[in-house]
């Protein structure tokens, strides 16, 4: 859903489940410089709610927010979680755009986990299918009309104009890839709650999925397996990571598993990849972002997992800034990625 056609400035939006972050750039097609950016933590349980009492604080916390930021402009481009949306990649018979609707809403039924009634679909044509001359590659996305039009009221409350709405990975993708991005790129977001995965290649969505095991699984490992609070253990965890020479490797022992669980999923996502395209151009690079990035040594081991080059994404690195701000900006880049990506959208 978009409407960002002739609309003059607005500003990208991220709900986390930890933060509300917003950034506001310029709004032109080819450099993007920014203008305004802030971040607020904010309680998971009111986010993920549907009360209207909590929809009520999450609209009062945004509004400190953008207060917070300076960002006047009331147009916004909104996220959608990954764990509210349902994307996937199908082959479609190769038709014109009209049919090609018509065919896609005909199976849509039994392509997406929720009734057609009660969703609101988009897609977009990828390029030809890799396993048949006669289709066509479409992402397909649906999410309920319930989630959409809740968020829609609590933003309307506050005197928002929703001008666009889009899956969090693929506003990721934006912010993290360079914009020439050919070969097959993997972009990993580790959430609090959750781990948002896309494959790209030619610059574009292949594979999309969201992974149950986030930082708060492996602090919790921590917690659990080492005995102490919290607080201690996330203190633990981001201090000493994966190091297996700090602490006698405690923590790297106390979190392994789970730090294991998700690169076992991640390989799958690979594999499943490998199968589609085979023959075409390996996987290039792993690009990291989200807190749990920041675990020290954890890219470089997921790098000698799977033999690929990994790095820091930088949610920044399509955006113009003085060189003052670059210390304040890296700093919380990790954080960013989504709310940079929806704000550099042109269409």
């Amino acid at each position: 859903m978009s409407l960002l056609s002739g609309v003059s400035e607005f500003f990208g939006l991220d709900l986390g489940t930890s933060a509300i972050r917003a950034v506001q750039l310029t709004n032109s097609p080819s450099v993007k410089q920014l203008l305004r950016y802030s971040i607020a933590p904010i309680d998971s349980k009111i986010v993920l709610s549907d009360a209207k009492a909590d929809e009520q604080k999450v609209a009062q916390r945004l509004q400190e927010v953008l207060a917070a930021a300076g960002i006047t402009t009331k147009n916004v481009a909104v996220g959608i979680p990954s764990s509210r949306v349902f994307t996937t990649v199908v082959d479609i018979e190769r038709l014109s755009p009209a049919e090609l609707a018509k065919t896609i809403r005909y199976q849509a039924d039994s392509l997406i986990p929720t009734p057609l009634a009660e969703s609101k679909i988009d897609w977009a044509v990828l390029g030809d299918s890799p396993k048949d001359p006669n289709k066509v590659e479409v992402l397909l996305s649906s999410v309920q009309n319930s989630f959409i039009e809740g968020r829609l009221d609590m933003l309307e409350s506050i005197g928002l104009n929703v001008v666009a709405f889009e899956p969090d990975n693929l506003a990721l993708t934006r912010s993290m890839l360079p914009a020439d991005a050919a070969t097959p790129q993997m972009v990993i977001d580790i959430g609090s709650k959750s781990t948002d995965l896309v494959i790209t290649m030619n610059g574009l969505p292949r594979l999309t999925r969201a992974i149950p095991t986030g930082s708060e699984a492996i602090i919790r490992a921590a917690t659990q397996n080492l005995n102490i609070d919290e607080k201690q253990a996330q203190e633990f965890v981001f201090k000493f990571g994966l190091s297996q020479q700090k602490l006698e490797g405690q923590v790297y022992h106390a979190i392994i598993n789970t730090i294991d669980l998700l690169i076992s999923d991640i390989d799958k996502s690979i594999k499943f990849f490998q199968t589609r395209y085979q023959g075409g151009p390996p996987l290039d690079r792993i690009i990291m972002t989200g807190g749990a990035s920041a675990l020290p040594e954890f890219p470089l081991y997921m790098a000698n997992k799977f033999g690929i080059n990994v790095e820091i994404g930088n949610a920044w690195r399509n955006v113009q800034f003085g060189l003052e701000r670059q210390n304040e900006l890296m700093a919380v880049s990790n954080h960013f990625g989504v709310a940079v990506g929806l704000a550099e959208r042109n269409e």
